[in-house]
């Protein structure tokens, strides 16, 4: 038992080390960084006023273009989503105005038939077994109504 509680104490000393290192090597990158934006700011201070505003207007300029661009791809994705949506919905209108089409063909008789079945099936919980009379237009509906 000991043993198990050494190895995970091990294990997670490893892991917190891991962690550190890598934090470190973040703090690392972030101080670089930083030491060339402070370089940066020093070298726009020691400009001339007249510079230091054109500076500042291309900085604004690129800020405002990578963010454009990033618009640009987010517009690009919603309208190939946009696309998408259009085209399940036109397949699901279709089949909906086809089953609407299968419906109309159906007689009034016959639905009223299908209905009396399916009631008359849904109350009849006893075995039978022996002979089915139908008609042969019927056997889809018979079919469909013996399997659910």
């Amino acid at each position: 038992f000991l043993r198990l509680l050494e190895a995970q104490l091990q294990e997670q000393r490893r892991e917190h080390e891991e962690e550190i290192e890598a934090l470190r090597n973040q703090v690392d990158i972030m101080q670089e960084e930083m030491e060339k934006q402070q370089q940066a700011f020093l070298q726009t201070l020691q400009l001339s006023p007249e510079v230091q505003v054109e500076f500042g207007l291309q900085q604004e300029i690129t800020r405002l273009t990578n963010e454009n661009l990033d618009l640009k791809e987010l517009l690009e994705k919603s309208e190939k989503n946009e696309k998408k949506l259009k085209k399940q919905l036109k397949i699901y209108m279709k089949k909906v105005q086809d089953f609407e089409a299968f419906q109309a063909t159906v007689p009034a008789e016959r639905r009223q038939h299908e209905r009396n079945m399916q009631v008359t099936v849904q109350r009849k919980e006893k075995d039978f077994q022996g002979m089915l009379e139908y008609y042969k237009e019927d056997e889809p509906l018979l079919i469909r109504n013996l399997i659910t």
